[in-house]
């Protein structure tokens, strides 16, 4: 990286900055996990490669800025598992992995009490600290996370369904849990419930093409226009039932964005099957009727059942 990045190294590799290499990163990130999906180990050892080198291009970068090296990173890494591993390399006792999770986050929220007096301690310091606000790394206008809370250190940045697994798995971590899964199906229902109310007591919507062909209705290119209120609250209701279907994958022990990750990938598998059979006969999905498709979905599901 240190050649590729130098005078007469690459000009693609010179040009790039933290910003520009960020999508990469998730990029490498999704591809890792499609091949352990797979189970595909030959092409996940080249993805973990590619993911390694999105680490070592941000610690180049940074090498050249005068920030921190490659080597700070991995010291850094050694420490931490040393530190947050006291029932391994310390006298703390640890004898389940609950235990132990526990045990980490009281070891992350010291940190980060430590990391914020540093912060705020600096902040005093310096000749306006009594008149500008102390900014975090949300930027201006965002509130920032309270380093005691539970919740504190969840990125928003991540993936919706992963931000939500880990908000409740942390809250669930305090007590703040279903005693047991049928509270959650019993608050499924209710929320089914809440977002049929509100599409039932809408008389646009009432009004609105919903059934039909594909495409047409709310789902489809054909929805109905709606207004900007009736819109916040559906999208509030529906991100309602989003967050407690990720709450029941987690009390299964599941993590919903591999579970719907491979949903979208059977989804994607069944329609091309019917796209290859309506072809065969010189036509495409959308000269087919409903109910021919579903047939054909039928089909491709008894299909993939077959040995």
């Amino acid at each position: 990286m240190t050649r590729l990045r130098a005078p007469g190294g690459c000009p693609w590799d010179r040009e790039q900055t933290f910003d520009t290499i960020k999508p990469y990163t998730l990029e490498e990130a999704y591809e890792v996990l499609e091949a352990i999906d797979n189970r595909d180990w030959p092409e996940l050892t080249g993805e973990l490669g590619d993911l390694l080198l999105q680490v070592l291009f941000y610690s180049e970068m940074a090498r050249e800025a005068g920030h921190f090296s490659v080597d700070d990173v991995l010291d850094r890494l050694a420490n931490k598992l040393v530190d947050r591993h006291p029932h391994v390399f310390g006298d703390l006792k640890a004898d389940t992995s609950a235990e132990v999770l526990r045990n980490w986050e009281e070891l992350k929220a010291r940190e980060k009490a430590k990391r914020q007096t540093s912060v705020e301690e600096t902040a005093r310091r310096t000749d306006d600290a009594d008149t500008r606000p102390l900014q975090t790394a949300q930027g201006p206008g965002h509130p920032a996370d309270d380093p005691q809370s539970v919740l504190a250190g969840v990125s928003s940045k991540i993936p919706a369904l992963m931000e939500a697994y880990k908000l409740s798995s942390r809250a669930a971590r305090v007590g703040f849990d279903w005693p047991e899964i049928e509270g959650l199906f019993e608050k499924l229902a209710e929320e089914t419930a809440e977002l049929r109310a509100e599409l039932e007591l809408r008389e646009e919507l009432r009004a609105a093409p919903v059934g039909g062909r594909p495409g047409s209705g709310i789902a489809g290119s054909g929805k109905p226009q709606v207004s900007p209120e009736l819109h916040a609250r559906l999208e509030d209701e529906v991100g309602d039932l989003f967050f407690v279907l990720v709450n029941i994958a987690r009390f299964l022990s599941l993590d919903p964005e591999s579970a719907l990750r491979k949903t979208n990938r059977k989804f994607k598998r069944r329609f091309q099957w019917i796209e290859e059979r309506l072809a065969a006969g010189g036509r495409a999905p959308q000269q087919a009727s409903l109910e021919e498709l579903e047939t054909l979905w039928q089909e491709s599901k008894k299909q993939e059942k077959q040995p």
